[in-house]
């Protein structure tokens, strides 16, 4: 994973509530796997395309006034349903580092932390005062995993809560497992110094 660095973005902004993984990555697209950037194509496909597969001029997703846009804001409930991993997919695949909202689907959010995706809860006022920031395009708003804290086109700065240790992989661009093997030397003097005691083995009868 890309190690998570403070940067600014302009908002693309979802206000709709109960998004669900299936809207963000429909079923009938993962009967098998997609190559590298598909995820990201399918993200929110029925919002953003039409039934004949044209783009349509209204996706908040595709606005160009919003082009390089890596913060996504959207209504509660973000990411509820079913424990479809290729949601985060989508959303990292389609450039996005970043989703704030007021609550998360609890299988999307561990996910999201696992696979470099930051997702930030606010409360409603603070939602409220993103989604007009982001009706101008030109507004941008700083992430700062650092400090925990967006900071907004006025230099408010709004602190939000994340895990510890899912906060240093995520500065590490770590996962899990990435994290354990960097330990690997720690770990190896670790057992030098602590050998196991020699297991006696009964006589045979």
């Amino acid at each position: 994973m890309e190690p998570f660095r403070t940067f600014d973005s302009p908002l693309i902004a979802l206000t709709r509530a109960n998004i669900d993984t299936d809207q963000l990555t429909p079923a009938r697209f993962l009967k098998k796997s997609l190559p590298p950037g598909g995820y990201g194509e399918i993200l929110l496909y029925d919002w953003r395309y039409d039934a004949d597969g044209a783009l349509r001029p209204d996706s908040p997703i595709d606005d160009p006034a919003r082009q390089g846009a890596t913060v996504l804001v959207a209504g509660d409930n973000f990411g509820c349903g079913s424990s479809r991993e290729t949601a985060v997919w989508a959303l990292t695949e389609a450039g996005f580092r970043t989703v704030v909202s007021t609550s998360f689907g609890d299988i999307f959010h561990t996910n999201a932390l696992k696979n470099g995706l930051l997702p930030i809860r606010v409360d409603e006022p603070t939602l409220e005062r993103l989604f007009r920031v982001a009706r101008d395009p030109e507004n941008r708003v700083t992430v700062d995993l650092e400090e925990t804290c967006l900071v907004l086109p006025d230099g408010a700065r709004i602190e939000f809560p994340v895990d510890p240790f899912a906060r240093e992989c995520l500065l590490r661009g770590l996962d899990q497992m990435g994290y354990l093997l960097a330990m690997d030397e720690a770990i190896a003097s670790y057992e030098e110094e602590h050998p196991l005691p020699a297991i006696q083995l009964p006589e045979p009868s």
